[in-house]
């Protein structure tokens, strides 16, 4: 989780290693908020890219910079809303899950099935949400 991200990182290394299978990344909110330039998010996309590694760019922050121009985007709906049009979410290889309960392992045909509703055909974070689960925020 590279949130919130608020200066240029390079996780190249630990991508090459194979330690990391998926990175989020977003912007910082609220008052006081340092930006997120665009730039940045471009970077570490193109590394998990090489890597074939599962990238999320869940929102953009509050002070948003791209092109040389600072956005201010108050509602964390838009933040996600604008890195979903940003087309940046990459679906690399595979995650690796195993999951068991006291009797063993949990037959994929015994999981839970996501539900989708409308808003989350342009939400940012729906390559790693759960699903709905009927609460109303979205």
């Amino acid at each position: 989780m590279c949130a919130p991200l608020i200066g240029s990182i390079s996780i190249k290394k630990y991508l090459g290693a194979g330690q990391i299978e998926q990175v989020i990344c977003g912007g910082e909110n609220y008052d006081g908020v340092r930006s997120c330039n665009f730039d940045w998010i471009k970077t570490l996309r193109q590394e998990c890219v090489t890597a074939n590694t599962n990238f999320c760019f869940i929102e953009t922050g509050t002070n948003f910079i791209k092109d040389g121009k600072t956005y201010r985007i108050q509602k964390k709906s838009i933040q996600s809303e604008m890195a979903f049009k940003s087309q940046m979410n990459f679906i690399g290889k595979p995650i690796s899950f195993y999951l068991e309960d006291e009797y063993g392992n949990i037959p994929k045909e015994c999981l839970y099935v996501p539900q989708y509703r409308e808003n989350c055909s342009c939400c940012s974070t729906k390559m790693i949400c759960n699903g709905c689960s009927s609460c109303g925020k979205c």
